[in-house]
């Protein structure tokens, strides 16, 4: 006999995509909405990033059209916004078929037909903004939602007053729960002796930062372990059998535990990697991707744990291997200092208040 549906449980569609950065906060949520009660379902792209993360999961999960809006000229600048309709046509008759209760999206251009479609079918949405200025994607659903959290202080100027919320960004919980010693084993290293130092260049790898450790690596060994998240496609063979050094294109559920090992980390400036990095009071070297290469999302980030002492800041253009070099040795001397000001900081629990926020709009 088939069981009679709970109609009294409340819905939420979660949105977002195109990098891993648009995700992993929505997955960081899922475990304290499932205890509040929420049915969760997800629309993302048809083949992006998004649709793998999410199906792991184990929610369901809808593909709409998606086009990016881009800021320079592209032939496709003339075709993407009819994917964009499109989008939104898919996405209003999404919601009326899914009839959530609140629509929470974490950015992307796949989250912009989503959100403009919330507005069209009269339910409220949420949107996190990472980094310290608002991406063009959020600056056009904006104006659709009803609250916008962020990650820094000075995004609330950027921000309608009424809507801005000071949140922080959700950090999935089991990167607080490591175990040193499995990464240890994992990594094969033998010295305990040395302190480690992990290096993460982002989903795809960066190419400047895996050439730059690679050439500093015979005289980082001589006192250091190094675990090496290279990117896809980024491993060098002639270094596998290196005593002392762990490379690896990617890490998943290894992650923590690599972190927990971890006593300095070398990152890109993403947002939500530097409020991970926070969260676990790690003393770190930011190299943010140069605005040549980007909209200069990553610098500001940087420069915003900078200036609260949160970090060491070593501007792509400059990164050689004597700076480097010298960066690595004064984060190791300062250490103390570095956590103690990330101890000190005024990091919220950002789960807790978006929740809360979250129960507040479908109530509505």
């Amino acid at each position: 006999m088939l069981q009679e549906r709970d109609y009294s449980m409340k819905k939420i569609v979660m949105t977002g995509g195109g990098t891993a950065g648009h995700v992993t906060p929505n997955i960081a949520l899922m475990p304290a909405l499932r205890n509040e009660g929420f049915e969760i379902s997800y629309i993302g792209s048809y083949e992006g990033i998004e649709k793998r993360l999410i199906e792991e999961q184990g929610v369901p999960y809808y593909g709409i059209s998606s086009g990016k809006l881009r800021r320079y000229f592209d032939p496709k600048n003339f075709s993407d916004p009819f994917k964009v309709l499109k989008g939104y046509a898919q996405s209003i008759r999404l919601l009326k078929k899914i009839k959530p209760d609140v629509v929470f999206s974490k950015g992307g251009f796949v989250s912009v037909p989503v959100v403009l479609a919330a507005k069209h079918c009269k339910v409220p949405a949420i949107i996190h903004e990472s980094d310290l200025t608002p991406g063009l994607a959020n600056k056009l659903a904006i104006p659709s939602a009803t609250k916008v959290c962020c990650n820094f202080p000075e995004t609330l100027s950027y921000l309608p007053k009424e809507k801005a919320v000071l949140t922080g960004s959700p950090i999935r919980q089991e990167l607080l729960t490591g175990n040193a010693d499995f990464a240890f084993s994992l990594c094969h290293f033998k010295d305990h002796s040395k302190q480690t130092i992990l290096i993460v260049g982002g989903s795809s790898g960066s190419r400047v930062i895996n050439t730059a450790i690679r050439g500093l690596l015979p005289e980082l060994l001589k006192n250091y372990n190094v675990i090496h998240l290279c990117g896809k496609g980024n491993l060098d063979d002639t270094l596998t059998a290196t005593d002392g050094y762990a490379q690896f294109e990617y890490a998943n559920k290894e992650l923590s535990d690599m972190f927990a090992l971890a006593d300095l980390v070398i990152s890109r400036a993403g947002a939500n990697a530097i409020c991970e990095l926070l969260a676990l009071r790690k003393p770190n070297i930011l190299i943010p991707l140069s605005a040549a290469a980007s909209r200069g999302d990553q610098i500001l980030n940087a420069n915003s744990f900078r200036s609260q002492g949160f970090s060491y800041v070593l501007e792509e253009e400059e990164l050689s291997n004597t700076t480097l070099l010298e960066a690595i040795e004064h984060v190791f001397h300062k250490k103390e200092a570095y956590i103690e000001a990330m101890e000190n900081s005024n990091s919220r629990n950002s789960i807790d208040t978006i929740i809360g926020l979250i129960l507040d709009a479908s109530k509505k």
